[in-house]
């Protein structure tokens, strides 16, 4: 009765946070690898985002490539899990939070997310909200659903990496 009371806690979980985000979709780390090789080489002196971390195998790679790596899920058992991982890694760390309810850290130059078609418009006005907002250059890597009004920068396989500027604010 106990392991059908937590068994039943857990796909209430994960049944749950659907509404709310992507469902949780395991990544690939030869497709991760190979999007980060070939459109966006991390270095040190860049902060990464993982929208929706997961068992936080996207914030391992980035950290093991130099980057500081940041996951925010609200899946409290993944955060969990990816804490659990990600132990002897220092530059990885994981929160319990809601990416559309904070502001992206200061530091912060490329965020990576699994997409799901009916957030698109969402992520892509939050992008660029958060680019005027600190007044600098981000970076985007979306896997699977692409952004419908923002011009892919480059793209490898289903990855697409957006750029996005500062709007000027023009006074007549």
């Amino acid at each position: 009765m106990i392991i059908l009371g937590i068994l039943s806690i857990v796909l209430l979980m994960f049944g749950l946070v659907v509404f709310r985000g992507a469902p949780y979709v395991p990544s690939h780390i030869g497709e991760v690898k190979g999007a980060f090789k070939e459109l966006y080489p991390l270095s040190k002196q860049d902060t990464l985002i993982d929208v929706g971390s997961g068992d936080g195998i996207v914030l391992r790679i980035a950290a093991n490539q130099g980057a500081k790596a940041i996951g925010y899920e609200i899946n409290p058992i993944l955060v969990v899990v990816s804490w659990l991982l990600s132990l002897r890694t220092t530059r990885v760390h994981t929160y319990l939070t809601d990416f559309w309810r904070k502001d992206l850290p200061d530091e912060t130059t490329i965020v990576y997310a699994f997409m799901v078609s009916r957030d698109v418009d969402s992520l892509a006005k939050k992008m660029q909200r958060e680019s005027d907002r600190l007044g600098k250059t981000l970076s985007l890597m979306t896997y699977g659903a692409p952004l419908k009004r923002k011009k892919v920068t480059k793209k490898r396989r289903g990855h697409h990496l957006y750029v996005f500027t500062p709007l000027q604010n023009v006074k007549a």
